[in-house]
């Protein structure tokens, strides 16, 4: 299934848990972390519990960003036991590998087998990106440029140079695991120009999504991230031409094609839905 768009709904709100997964986001998830203060997250927990059996199975990605693993994790997992286990568990300041699979094992002790979206937003979780995508348990590499400013004592920017390392150092990471990148929010829901200029650079660096804090967003994401009908029809010829040469050099559009441009098209055609074989 397609990471375009991945939205975050407040884990203590019980109206907007059920609403997400109506949304056009590929994947929703239902936030125990920073969207719910320490005090409210044992009620969010059974809040969390109660909307996982209203609204799975779903047409989305239903997943639940925990809290961290020296935090409460361990409670988080433990609620989720009972009734039906979520497609997927995001794990927040993710700094090493160890964290990865300390998280799967917690999983694993009260039944619970998914993948791990593990989301790097901090110097130590960009320093040991590799070591994290590399990690067993992990199917995704989510980049958190604003906790990241803050950790690095950095100042946000519209441009976003202070991040701009740690951006593609995020992407690399991911594609040398064969794990999907996803790229750090839009933080102003309202402005659909500036997040569509974000997603589309985004897009260019080599992330498959971006994540998103208001439903309006992921429409957007999902826009930018989903090939158009010219890029498909590019990607089509390259590879009729590829099969055509069966193995020898060929030529498109005036230009000699190799295996670069090869992978290139068969990744537009797998973000547009289309089987290649």
């Amino acid at each position: 299934m397609a990471r375009r768009s991945i939205l975050f709904a407040p884990g203590d709100d019980p109206a907007k848990l059920r609403k997400a997964p109506t949304s056009d986001a590929d994947v929703v998830v239902f936030d125990l972390e920073d969207a719910v203060v320490p005090d409210a997250k044992a009620a969010a927990r059974e809040t969390v519990r109660a909307a996982l059996s209203d609204v799975l199975p779903a047409d989305c990605e239903v997943c639940v960003r925990v809290n961290s693993v020296d935090g409460e994790a361990a409670d988080d997992v433990a609620e989720l036991a009972d009734g039906p286990h979520p497609d997927s568990l995001m794990l927040p300041k993710t700094r090493t590998g160890e964290d990865v699979r300390s998280l799967a094992a917690l999983a694993a002790e009260v039944g619970i087998d998914c993948p791990i979206l593990a989301l790097v937003e901090s110097a130590a979780g960009v320093l040991h990106a590799e070591e994290i995508a590399a990690a067993d348990p992990t199917d995704a590499l989510l980049f958190g440029a604003e906790d990241l400013a803050g950790d690095i004592g950095a100042t946000r920017t519209t441009e976003g140079n202070e991040v701009e390392h740690a951006r593609q150092h995020v992407v690399l990471a991911a594609r040398a695991s064969g794990v999907t990148p996803v790229d750090t929010h839009f933080p102003n829901f309202t402005d659909h120009d500036g997040l569509r200029r974000e997603a589309e650079r985004a897009r260019q660096l080599g992330y498959d999504g971006k994540l998103a804090i208001h439903p309006a967003q992921a429409t957007v994401i999902n826009e930018v991230f989903t090939p158009d009908a010219e890029r498909i029809e590019w990607a089509t010829r390259i590879l009729s031409a590829r099969d055509e040469a069966d193995g020898g050099v060929f030529v498109v559009d005036g230009e000699m094609i190799d295996a670069p441009q090869i992978r290139q098209a068969e990744r537009v055609l797998d973000r547009a839905g289309v089987d290649w074989s």
